[in-house]
């Protein structure tokens, strides 16, 4: 299935993506890789299709009720839908994006996320999570570390998940305000134990 949306995308290009550069190319085919899929969603339910998402970008999730760490695309488990329900995703080295971020919709148990050094998240991404309803209630700890591309709007947004317990910030070049994300956090989570390894 989805390497017949793959072929169909690729048919659709008039030019090769690669005849400019590699680079292109593979942003090009990140950006299919994050394509939301509306119907995918509404037939396997938000964690199916959010995990095949996050694994197809190169992340990892973690069932609720599982120790171990889901990370092969083609070993995800079968069997009642609204059995597996994501509780953890750990997107080191991934290429999620935010035109994947629709996919974080309808999840209500994620409890912990880990983004580190994803190439492509940005501002826009943590602004997302940030508003969204579901997620809001559920993320309780999160670590950001060497994403380039996050600055302080994006950090900031993050102040309205308010049951955010934890928050590690380390390595991010684009943070410049670090008084000012303090003081953000300290008004509207207090509880939040805030850790910072920035320069």
């Amino acid at each position: 299935m989805l390497l017949g949306k793959l072929s169909r995308e690729f048919c659709r290009v008039k030019t090769l993506p690669w005849s400019c550069d590699s680079r292109s190319f593979w942003g090009w085919l990140n950006a299919i890789f994050n394509k939301v899929d509306h119907e995918r969603i509404r037939d396997v339910g938000p964690d199916r299709a959010a995990s095949e998402w996050l694994l197809r970008c190169g992340a990892m999730v973690q069932y609720h009720g599982q120790e171990r760490w889901q990370k092969d695309y083609n070993n995800l488990p079968t069997g009642p839908l609204d059995k597996y329900k994501i509780q953890a995703i750990d997107a080191t080295d991934s290429c999620i994006m935010n035109i994947g971020f629709d996919h974080m919709e309808g999840l209500q148990h994620v409890e912990k996320i880990k983004l580190c050094k994803c190439h492509y998240i940005e501002d826009s991404c943590l602004e997302k999570l940030g508003q969204l309803e579901n997620l809001q209630k559920s993320i309780s700890e999160m670590e950001i570390i060497s994403c380039g591309n996050v600055t302080d709007k994006g950090i900031v947004a993050l102040r309205h998940l308010r049951n955010l317990k934890y928050l590690l910030l380390r390595d991010l070049p684009g943070v410049k305000e670090k008084e000012k994300i303090v003081q953000a956090f300290e008004t509207s989570l207090p509880s939040l134990n805030l850790k910072l390894d920035l320069k």
